[in-house]
């Protein structure tokens, strides 16, 4: 891998270079950068980066329920009812120790198994952040522990067809919440 995390094999696909970056903004959650791009085509250009650094989104499923969250998300203006996610502040080694804080932090549960069912580029058109998909099971209480942003959080369990439902119907339109569920659902597939 080369020092931004790319592997050299798909350099040879690559229609962009990049000229010259620099930051432009950084507080501890993320970072911004704006490239000075040129394209194969010729034509220079900008590209502006969130960078963040790795997340989780948990499916904690206990007896034909999903466990998840609603809380205010600021950048839309309202409520949201989505899987438990998020990232910690920094670089994490162990992405199932990082789905097992967030599990915690903000459903107050313990999971007896965790299984990795893939990674995801988020919003990747602007946005360099990967989320790791984790099935929770055998779930037992355990102290939560919230963070400031999450001092909202209401904690909601489900039946899965209603949470299918809310999906369908667009209760639900996180779409890391979405495409975990799908990931879920091709693995459990492939389970029988």
């Amino acid at each position: 891998m080369t020092e931004d995390n790319r592997d050299p094999k798909q350099d040879a696909g690559r229609t962009i270079a990049t000229l010259s970056s620099r930051e432009v903004y950084r507080n501890r959650w993320m970072r911004v950068r704006e490239d000075e791009i040129l394209r194969s085509n010729g034509q220079k250009g900008i590209y502006s980066v969130v960078e963040k650094e790795d997340g989780a989104i948990i499916l904690p499923i206990e007896d034909g329920r999903i466990w998840l969250v609603e809380q205010f998300r600021y950048t839309i203006g309202e409520r949201a009812l989505e899987l438990p996610q998020g990232a910690w502040e920094m670089a994490i080694e162990n992405p199932e120790e990082l789905a097992r804080g967030e599990l915690q932090e903000e459903l107050g549960l313990k999971a007896a198994q965790m299984v990795q069912l893939g990674t995801m580029w988020i919003a990747y058109g602007f946005a360099r952040q990967r989320e790791h998909v984790f099935l929770a099971t055998g779930l037992s209480p355990a102290e939560k522990n919230p963070d400031a942003e999450e001092h909202d959080l209401v904690v909601h369990s489900v039946p899965i067809p209603e949470f299918e439902r809310m999906m369908l119907d667009g209760t639900i339109r996180d779409e890391c919440t979405l495409a975990a569920w799908g990931l879920y659902l091709l693995w459990k597939a492939r389970q029988s």
